[in-house]
């Protein structure tokens, strides 16, 4: 029950993780499942022998084979590693897998020559053991490197087995089939490390650009703020500074300065909530956009139905914007979801947005909500409209928002505040 328990967590970890990760995940394995198959073909090759008079070469030759397939799966793993920039080069282990396919091949061979395995019986093992020796080796040398050492080695070892009484028709194949497995192996190790350090440097440049993005943001806003309270700091500042002069002088004058003084401050204070409402209003289009792109990367299926979003006025597009955003911090939090669906309807006297989603535990409905979904009815409220939530028997949540498109009340449309226990439209289903 353990065992099974790890490996399905194993898989459920996997499921769960994002895209780049899962490719990775999907590609080194596969490589590594090369190094399982080497070890099956030629143990399935040893076995075969075993049962003919060449016993104990068999054992031998087996336990050699052991070693190189072991040897293959460890130097698969450092060389990805080292391809991918995360370790040094294993020279070592390079060297001892060298070493190791060459001592297998003069063992196959020094059989041939003492007569315990005849020469056809004995090229395939030659030809698996130079053909799997050109998929890792790619990894840490350089292509023509690798591809030198591969036919030294497939030169020397055909030589040898011509001059043990090989037969030509059978050296020709063996050399055929060495070269073309080579070519196979050499070149999908190769693709596959760099497909996969070409994923990484995107999934490091999209990480860059979000942070670049987050990075700009502040700037502006710090811009904004900058611009609306520099100019009228410096100005009360200089009046205080003015009134104080005044004030100890014993001239009147000074009490009009500091009205004046209040009267900027108060100013500054209005700008400054105008510039904060701002920025906090959320833009319905840009919300959908957004929470596509979010759930994407999050590994979730998101689908976008928009019918008319730039159509809505200004108050009702930011209270829809912030369900959207409520409802995308939902998923990510509180869902194991695999897909999201988002459907918004303007035609008719109401607008409504849907968003549902699967991986929800549980099941009946729901209609409550933490002081997220209670923050978003409040705004909605405002504006006449409803929210909904449900959970159902599918394992599948759906929220559902409806705004008259003609409010006959208007009283919360600056999408500035009431989004959630901070205002912030962040709480919990």
């Amino acid at each position: 029950m353990a065992v099974e328990g790890g490996a399905l967590g194993w898989v459920e970890r996997v499921r769960r993780s994002s895209g780049p990760v899962r490719f990775h995940q999907y590609t080194r394995y596969t490589i590594y499942s090369f190094a399982l198959f080497e070890g099956v073909a030629l143990l399935a090759w040893v076995v075969a022998q075993a049962a003919g008079p060449a016993a104990w070469a068999a054992a031998v030759l087996g336990t050699l084979f052991a070693a190189h397939t072991v040897c293959h799966l460890l130097l698969s793993r450092a060389g990805l590693r080292y391809y991918l920039g995360t370790s040094a080069r294993p020279v070592r282990l390079a060297a001892a897998y060298v070493v190791l396919t060459g001592t297998g091949v003069a063992a196959v061979l020094a059989l041939i020559g003492a007569g315990e395995l005849s020469a056809p019986r004995a090229l395939p093992p030659v030809v698996w053991l130079l053909m799997f020796l050109a998929g890792p080796l790619p990894l840490v040398l350089s292509a023509g490197r690798s591809t030198a050492l591969v036919a030294a080695l497939l030169a020397v070892s055909m030589l040898t087995a011509r001059g043990l009484g090989a037969a030509g028709g059978g050296l020709v194949a063996a050399v055929v089939g060495t070269v073309v497995g080579a070519v196979i192996f050499g070149v999908s190790y190769r693709c596959s490390a760099w497909t996969m350090r070409v994923v990484r440097e995107l999934e490091a440049a999209r990480e860059t650009q979000a942070r670049l993005a987050v990075a700009e943001e502040r700037l502006r806003f710090g811009r904004d703020l900058h611009d609306v309270l520099g100019r009228n700091l410096s100005v009360i500042a200089l009046k205080s500074e003015l009134a104080v002069q005044l004030a100890q002088r014993g001239s009147p004058s000074a009490v009009d300065q500091m009205t004046e003084v209040q009267r900027i401050a108060r100013e500054s204070q209005r700008e400054m909530r105008e510039v904060v409402r701002g920025y906090r209003e959320a833009d319905l289009h840009t919300e959908l956009v957004g929470a596509r792109g979010v759930l994407r990367a999050a590994g979730i299926d998101c689908r976008i139905e928009d019918s008319g979003s730039g159509a809505l006025a200004e108050p009702l597009q930011s209270a829809l914007g912030w369900v959207v955003r409520e409802g995308t911090t939902n998923v990510l939090r509180h869902a194991d979801a695999g897909r999201c669906s988002v459907r918004l309807r303007t035609a008719g006297p109401v607008a409504e947005l849907v968003m549902e989603n699967d991986g929800v535990p549980g099941s009946g409905a729901s209609t409550g909500g933490g002081s997220g979904l209670a923050g978003l009815r409040e705004r909605l409220a405002a504006l006449g409209g409803t929210l909904t939530g449900e959970r159902r028997g599918d394992g599948t949540f759906r929220l559902t928002a409806r705004i008259p498109t003609r409010p006959d009340r208007d009283g919360g449309g600056d999408g500035g505040e009431g989004g959630g226990e901070d205002g912030s439209g962040r709480g919990e289903r």
